[in-house]
């Protein structure tokens, strides 16, 4: 067995992507809601999310992986003959995942190489996929680790909400702290900068926001040739529309595009209506 590959269900990897991945391992994020936990992944959706989100009455948190699950599924994984393993996870500055990661990894004497990834969503799963195939071409722990570091700082990660509403409940906003109050009812576009959720500018509708994430999108794409995925929580539609207008405008220099709801996690901290683009520029 190769290098081992570890992520967490924040990175919402579509199906086709994880599948024969033998090399990968996705564990689900714990989701409460009224008080009841979930793993992502394993015994709830984004309907159920949907759902939860919705009655004003329910209380949905989400929660770190633990040192005790990380360091378990790292001796596993070693004992079936994993010569190492890279972990890779949602940004430190928004959970607490990477921390626990560390701290299991430390019993291992260096065979753990954990990848802070400072995204969400695919900014979590490129990273992951590019250790992935750095691993299924013989490359060790350094050079995977590697491999998720360049595809880390070649993706940029962009959203829509229609409110900041969920945002402020799970405490996940910084600069956008100032627009509290008044002015929750604005439409945001936002940015993940140095792992951080940071305000861009404000719209005034859904279709308009969407019309500025594929302008920065597009934008910050040049003339590489790049893989893209639009995220969205209920809001297939203008996932869609978004998608349209991105394979529209990059043609060719688009290499694949994928558009993929996400799961409880993420949408417990977004909110419903959410749509968001990730861009890794391949070179």
């Amino acid at each position: 067995m190769n290098v081992a590959v570890v992520t967490d269900s924040t990175s919402a990897l579509p199906e086709h992507l994880r599948a024969g991945r033998r090399n990968l391992t996705v564990l689900g994020i714990p989701v409460l809601i009224g008080g009841q936990e979930y793993r992502e992944g394993d015994d709830i959706d984004a309907e159920q999310i949907l759902r939860a989100l919705r009655e004003p009455r329910t209380t949905v948190t989400t929660s770190r992986l633990s040192p005790e699950l990380l360091r378990e599924t790292y001796e596993r994984l070693l004992d079936e003959g994993a010569t190492g393993v890279v972990s890779v996870h949602l940004s430190s500055k928004l959970s607490g995942t990477v921390a626990a990661a560390e701290a299991a990894a430390a019993d291992f004497e260096g065979r753990v190489a954990v990848i802070d990834s400072l995204g969400a969503g695919m900014g979590v799963g490129y990273p992951a996929l590019a250790a992935v195939d750095t691993a299924d071409k013989g490359g060790d722990v350094l050079a995977a680790a590697a491999a998720a570091q360049a595809a880390i700082g070649r993706t940029t990660t962009y959203f829509y909400l229609d409110t900041l509403e969920y945002l402020r409940r799970g405490g996940r906003i910084s600069t956008a702290k100032a627009l509290m109050g008044t002015a929750l009812s604005v439409k945001p576009i936002l940015g993940v900068d140095d792992g951080r959720i940071d305000m861009i500018e404000k719209v005034r509708t859904p279709t308009r926001g969407l019309q500025r994430l594929a302008a920065l999108a597009v934008a910050d794409v040049g003339d590489a040739p790049v893989e893209m995925t639009v995220h969205h929580l209920g809001a297939e539609r203008r996932a869609e529309a978004l998608a349209g207008w991105l394979r529209e405008k990059l043609a060719d220099r688009l290499r694949r595009m994928d558009v993929v709801e996400v799961g409880a996690a993420i949408g417990a901290h977004c909110g419903p209506g959410l749509v968001g683009v990730i861009t890794r520029r391949l070179n």
